[in-house]
C-alpha cells in the first residue's frame, strides 16, 4: 500500500486529570502518558503547571473554586484536541481534620466547594462534549472514607459520601448516552493530602478551645509529626493501575477498591450490624 493510501493513524485518546501537582494525580498523568494517552495534567497553582509543562505535559491551570479557570482549561483542551475529550479524572481534593462539633459551617462549605461542588461543575461542563461525540469516561476519586466515617475526618468523609451518591445517580443517567461513570475508592495511599490539610486545619479548627483538647494530640501528631507510612499504605501507582483498567474497559464497573482496608471495609459494611461496625471504627 502506498503512503498516499495508508490509513490515517488513530488520534490519541485524551484525558483531563485534576490535582496533578503531586500524589495520585501526578502518578496518573505519568501512567496514562506511558499508556499512550494525551494527558492534560491540570493543577490549581500556576507554578505547578509550569513545572509539568517543563516535563513535557500539557498542563492547564484549573482551580475547582474558580469557574473561570475551568472554562479556560477546557477551552485549552478542546482547542488542542479539535473539540473532543475521551475521559475526565476528578482527583484534586483537600482535607480538613477535626471533630464535627468543632467544625465551623463555613469550613464545611469551603471543603465542599473544592471536593464536591467544583467536581460537579467541571463534570457538567464536560458532559456536553462527551454527549456530542457519543462516548466518554468520567472517573471520580472517592475514598474508603466515602464508605465509612472515621473520627476526626467528618468534613472529608461528608464530601466523599456525597460524591458517592452523586456518582451513583450520574452513572444511571449517563448510561444511555454512552458515558461511563466509575468510582475509585482508595484507602491509605501515599500523597501530600495530610501536609496540605495543615493550613485548612489552622484556619478553621480552634482545637485549643475544644472540650476535646486533650484528644487532639493524636491529630496534631499526624499533622505536624514525622511523616511516617501508614500500615496499609500503597503507592499512588495502585490507583493508576485501577484508572487504566477502567479506561481500557468497554463496560467498566461502578466502583474499584484500592488497598486492603477498603476491601475489608466494603466486606464489613455488608456483613456487620451498625453496632459492630461502630465498635471497629472507634478503634481505627
Amino acid at each position: 500500500m502506498s503512503a498516499a493510501h495508508a490509513p490515517a493513524a488513530a488520534p490519541r485518546r485524551s484525558i483531563l486529570i485534576t490535582g496533578c501537582s503531586s500524589g495520585i494525580g501526578a502518578n496518573a498523568a505519568l501512567g496514562l502518558r506511558a499508556h499512550g494517552w494525551r494527558v492534560f495534567a491540570a493543577c490549581r497553582k500556576e507554578e505547578d503547571c509550569q513545572r509539568l509543562r517543563a516535563e513535557g505535559f500539557e498542563s492547564p491551570r484549573l482551580d475547582y473554586t474558580d469557574p473561570a479557570s475551568m472554562d479556560s482549561a477546557l477551552a485549552e483542551v478542546l482547542a488542542a484536541t479539535g473539540g473532543t475529550l475521551d475521559a475526565l479524572f476528578n482527583n484534586g481534593a483537600i482535607a480538613l481534620p477535626g471533630a464535627v462539633e468543632d467544625l465551623p459551617t463555613d469550613g464545611l462549605r469551603a471543603i465542599f466547594e473544592t471536593n464536591l461542588f467544583g467536581w460537579h461543575e467541571l463534570t457538567r461542563r464536560v458532559i456536553p462534549i462527551m454527549r456530542a461525540q457519543g462516548h466518554g469516561h468520567i472517573v471520580n476519586c472517592s475514598s474508603v472514607l466515602g464508605l465509612v466515617g472515621v473520627k476526626w475526618r467528618g468534613a472529608y468523609s461528608a464530601t466523599k459520601f456525597a460524591l458517592e451518591g452523586l456518582s451513583e445517580v450520574l452513572r444511571l443517567e449517563m448510561a444511555p448516552a454512552g458515558i461511563h461513570v466509575s468510582l475509585i475508592e482508595p484507602g491509605p495511599v501515599a500523597s501530600r493530602l495530610r501536609q496540605n490539610a495543615i493550613p485548612h486545619f489552622e484556619r478553621w479548627i480552634d482545637w485549643a478551645s475544644s472540650p476535646r483538647k486533650d484528644e487532639y494530640q493524636t491529630v496534631l501528631h499526624r499533622l505536624y509529626g514525622p511523616a511516617g507510612q501508614d500500615r496499609w499504605e500503597l503507592p499512588p501507582t495502585a490507583v493508576t493501575e485501577r484508572l487504566v483498567q477502567i479506561l481500557d474497559s468497554p463496560r467498566p464497573a461502578a466502583r474499584y477498591y484500592v488497598t486492603a482496608p477498603t476491601h475489608a471495609v466494603g466486606l464489613m459494611r455488608r456483613l456487620l450490624p451498625s453496632r459492630a461496625m461502630d465498635w471497629v471504627l472507634r478503634r481505627a
